[in-house]
């Protein structure tokens, strides 16, 4: 079964993943590009094995949850997550930069103990 959160002003000391206004709104827009509902579809986030922190973090589109996976909504947009992941991301804010020097996801992790200078991996 799957643990349903639909986050609503942040509630604090909530078990959550969180997303910012802009980081719901390019991945309605991912979705709909590739002909998902982001009322079913969302982003599936997770941690993997790897990096030169030791743990990286993996994202991809996915049609909709599995069975066990916590979900977590806000401004819109779904974020997908194993029990696994959950366990290094609690607490995550996922924002989306677009600067002159990178654009894309950026994690803050409060969990993270020390993370690489490109941001893609870090120690727990």
């Amino acid at each position: 079964m799957n643990t349903y959160t639909k986050i609503d002003g942040g509630i604090p000391n909530v078990a959550a993943i969180h997303l910012t206004e802009r980081a719901a709104k390019m991945i309605r827009a991912l979705l709909e590009k590739e002909g998902v509902s982001p009322e079913v579809g969302g982003l599936r986030v997770g941690v993997q094995g790897g990096g030169c922190s030791g743990l990286s973090y993996a994202m991809r589109l996915d049609t909709q949850p599995r069975d066990r996976d916590k979900i977590f909504e806000e401004f819109g947009a779904r974020i997908f997550v194993d029990a696994k992941s959950f366990l290094y991301l609690n607490g995550t804010t996922l924002e989306y930069e677009e600067t002159l020097m990178r654009q894309g996801f950026v994690f803050q992790n409060p969990n993270s103990a020390r993370s690489c200078g490109c941001g893609s991996s870090f120690t727990a």
